[in-house]
């Protein structure tokens, strides 16, 4: 089994109250529960990026679609991976799912 890295783009506003916050964190882990032992690293939330030119100078805006939060996950294949992805809860807030093999060295 390869491992996929899951990096997150957008994902709408904050939570304004505490029961979207309980709702959105019950979507996540029902999504990671239908996935198992897949998850390998449930990961975590981002801050603001910057990110670093081959001349060295620092853009601190994250660019045009700055990364939101990552997952490891386990997948038997890259087909196997996007159809995970798709149930990714960040899909319903218009946010999108970067995925790409973790190859090890």
């Amino acid at each position: 089994m390869a491992k996929y890295l899951f990096v997150y783009h957008g994902g709408g506003d904050n939570p304004e109250s505490e029961e979207e916050v309980a709702a959105i964190l019950d979507a996540w882990g029902n999504w990671f529960g239908t996935m198992g032992a897949a998850v390998i690293d449930g990961g975590n939330p981002v801050g603001p990026s910057s990110t670093v030119s081959p001349d060295g100078s620092v853009t601190s805006d994250g660019g045009a679609n700055p990364a939101t939060g990552y997952s490891l996950i386990e997948a038997s294949s890259l087909d196997d991976a996007l159809a995970k992805a798709k149930g990714c809860p960040i899909l319903e807030a218009n946010g999108s799912v970067e995925v790409a093999e973790a190859i090890d060295m």
